[in-house]
């Protein structure tokens, strides 16, 4: 006999059409490396774009002193002090001057990017996003009934997007906005400052707004990363305390955006969060003390950089894209397999180094690569560079 509750229970529950977006792959792959450490096995994590060093020791000591006292809602786009603090950041490391009126504090980038989206999109509203590119920027937009459209990067525009490319997109069906990365994710690739003010021009020339996420900035290797705040004022910047200042669970980053924005995101942050939590921003805005401390491991990312560039060749690993910046390799494995998330589960299997199988990045062609995190030890990175070689040329 049917249960009429539990029918009617079903009809109820059906999920939204906007739920439907695909998984965050790198999760699964570190829910799995998590199962065969449980069952007694030692993963080299390559998997999460985490860093392993802790929050710097400025931070930690400003949480624990904000513990002793209460820990209330605070303004709705930040702490002032925090705010005020980010704004002079822009100044010491590029000499842009940045009012802190337009600086907000956010739940992480990805806060950052749903404020984003919903400020300046309506539903419908086709977006450009690169390929390869960081995965929920494509399934945010869908969940917010906005289009993604892929634009494809190849080697000859060095994995970038270029104007034409965009120019080209935006002529077969009109675009709303665009989203650039640099350093990116999975890449690692950035782009000039000539290049990003090229894209900038070409977007805001045709009425698109442009969205710059640089959470990977500070940690440049093949030349200094710029900050789209020096190139235009219309421009909506995020960035993050996650990367650079090892602050990942803190769950605290930021955005700039033009002062016409910043009332409508004051008001979407209001009703969506209330405010960042507390302690988070307070650790924020000590950790711009910090900074020889987060240099000196980002010259670690560096030695990492340096061991998997040497090694990865040797271990039969040999094509791979510009390694500029953020603590990423991303690798062509299509000479030993044409499905990488096959090749990524069996490396795990087998090797127990945990990697992100290029699908996760790249719809089109991410079956022929997979992305390795260099975030954690000298050592470890030496020794998957040996389980992955052994395991290649067995």
């Amino acid at each position: 006999m049917v249960d009429p509750m539990l029918e009617s229970a079903k009809r109820l529950m059906v999920p939204s059409a906007r739920s439907d977006v695909p998984p965050f792959m790198v999760m699964d792959v570190m829910a799995a490396a998590a199962r065969i450490e449980a069952a007694g096995g030692r993963v080299i994590h390559m998997e999460v774009g985490q860093p392993a060093a802790s929050a710097p020791s400025s931070a930690l000591d400003a949480a624990r002193a904000a513990l002793s006292g209460r820990l209330a809602y605070t303004e709705t786009r930040g702490i002032p002090s925090l705010r005020t603090r980010i704004a002079r950041y822009y100044t010491e490391i590029h000499g842009v001057a940045v009012d802190p009126s337009r600086v907000i504090a956010t739940t992480g980038s990805s806060a950052g990017f749903i404020l984003a989206f919903l400020a300046l999109f309506e539903a419908g509203d086709r977006v450009a996003v690169a390929v390869p590119g960081y995965p929920p920027y494509r399934h945010i937009l869908k969940a917010l009934g906005c289009e993604p459209v892929l634009i494809e990067t190849t080697s000859a525009t060095r994995w970038a997007i270029t104007p034409e490319m965009l120019l080209d997109a935006h002529r077969r069906t009109p675009l709303k906005g665009v989203l650039v990365a640099s350093p990116a994710n999975p890449t690692g690739t950035m782009m000039t400052r000539e290049a990003l003010r090229a894209v900038i021009e070409a977007a805001e020339g045709e009425g698109i707004r442009f969205i710059s996420d640089e959470i990977y900035h500070g940690l440049d290797y093949a030349f200094p990363a710029e900050t789209v705040a020096g190139l235009s004022g219309n421009a909506v910047i995020i960035n993050s305390f996650s990367k650079y200042f090892c602050m990942t669970g803190w769950r605290v980053g930021w955005m700039v955006v033009p002062e016409p924005l910043v009332r409508p995101i004051d008001r979407l942050q209001g009703n969506l969060a209330i405010s960042v939590p507390t302690l988070s921003q307070i650790a924020a805005a000590a950790a711009f003390d910090g900074r020889a401390e987060m240099d000196a491991v980002k010259h670690g990312y560096e030695e990492n950089r340096r061991i998997l560039l040497d090694g990865l060749p040797k271990a039969g690993l040999d094509t791979f894209l510009p390694v500029d910046g953020a603590f990423y390799l991303y690798a062509d494995v299509s000479r030993f397999s044409n499905d990488s998330f096959d090749f990524a589960k069996r490396m795990l299997d087998d090797t127990h180094v945990a990697a992100t199988p290029g699908v996760d990045f790249d719809p089109l062609h991410g079956r022929s690569f997979i992305r390795f995190c260099y975030a954690g030890s000298a050592a470890e990175m030496r020794e998957a560079v040996e389980r992955v070689g052994a395991w290649l040329h067995r």
